[in-house]
């Protein structure tokens, strides 16, 4: 079995969408699962869900909720606002692998 392409994309980052019904959108990454190359984005890719009443919504009814989406639309936000290719190299001062803008060359926290 193939391990699929490289995530590079984190929970907390900032992404826009390239593709889909939601394109041109940003949003924050609230859920990533690697396994399945999926993301769950905050205020993007928003379904209706039907709902029985319970504890939390005592009412039931039409929720609408963030779905997941696959990796392959999406591009991160550097810090300038500008969408980037990701790559990774290691620093120079710590030694750590780090992320970083292929665009502006500049580190991604």
């Amino acid at each position: 079995m193939s391990k699929g392409k490289k995530i590079f994309v984190k929970k907390g980052d900032n992404v826009m969408v390239i593709a889909g019904e939601s394109k041109g959108q940003q949003g924050k990454v609230l859920v990533v699962d690697a396994k399945k190359q999926k993301v769950i984005i905050e205020g993007i890719n928003l379904v209706t869900k039907h709902a029985k009443p319970n504890a939390e919504n005592p009412q039931g009814g039409i929720v609408k909720k963030e779905a997941p989406m696959n990796i392959s639309n999406l591009m991160l936000v550097d810090g300038a606002g500008n969408v980037t290719r990701v790559g990774r190299k290691i620093d120079e001062k710590t030694g750590n692998l780090v992320r970083y803008s292929k665009k502006s060359g500049e580190v991604i926290k």
